[in-house]
């Protein structure tokens, strides 16, 4: 799953200027999804107790980005990053 492509790193101050597409980049694998949900649950216990960062692939509509960041929350859409800074959910690759 997209693990021989390269992902553009970005700052996340630059994030909130990104164009995210509505479309799951995930699409019908219900696994991936499930390993995404537990990977994330993961970043959020280790950004608020332990203040540790965490890799982030996805996508928006010029391709493929990463960044690494604390994640401050998890809503049913979204993944809320420092100075109230959003991901959509759908969009997520990967978390490392």
């Amino acid at each position: 799953m997209l693990t021989n492509l390269s992902f553009q790193t970005v700052a996340k101050e630059q994030i909130k200027f990104l164009k995210f597409p509505k479309e799951e980049v995930l699409c019908k694998n219900q696994q991936a999804k499930v390993n995404r949900c537990v990977d994330l649950q993961r970043a959020l216990s280790l950004g608020n107790l332990e203040r540790e960062k965490v890799k982030i692939f996805f996508m928006d509509v010029d391709g493929l980005k990463k960044v690494e960041t604390t994640v401050w929350g998890i809503t049913d859409t979204s993944v809320i990053l420092k100075q109230a800074t959003i991901i959509p959910l759908e969009r997520i690759v990967r978390v490392a």
